[in-house]
């Protein structure tokens, strides 16, 4: 009878520790999934702020005084995005 009871123990725990596994592979498959989002995201602001420069700046898309312009605002965006971040989760 005791045997019985820990086999049926042994299945419980094994059934909780599949549902903790699934739910931690959803939720990493739903952290990529929102990586892959951002990234388009991001990669859609690139060419919106590159289009920006060019309009704003008229050296020719490749100048490098474009290519500077264009990372300085992109430091700039990305030091402020960081500090904000940084600060609500402090």
């Amino acid at each position: 009878m005791e045997e019985k009871n820990n086999e049926v123990v042994r299945e419980a725990r094994i059934k909780e520790e599949a549902k903790r596994v699934s739910s931690q592979a959803w939720i990493q498959s739903i952290g990529y999934i929102l990586t892959a989002l951002g990234l388009v995201a991001g990669l859609a602001w690139n060419e919106a702020i590159q289009g920006l420069v060019a309009t704003l700046f008229p050296f020719g898309k490749n100048s490098v005084v474009a290519q500077f312009i264009y990372a300085i605002i992109i430091t700039i965006v990305v030091v402020v995005v960081s500090a904000r971040l940084a600060r609500k989760n402090d």
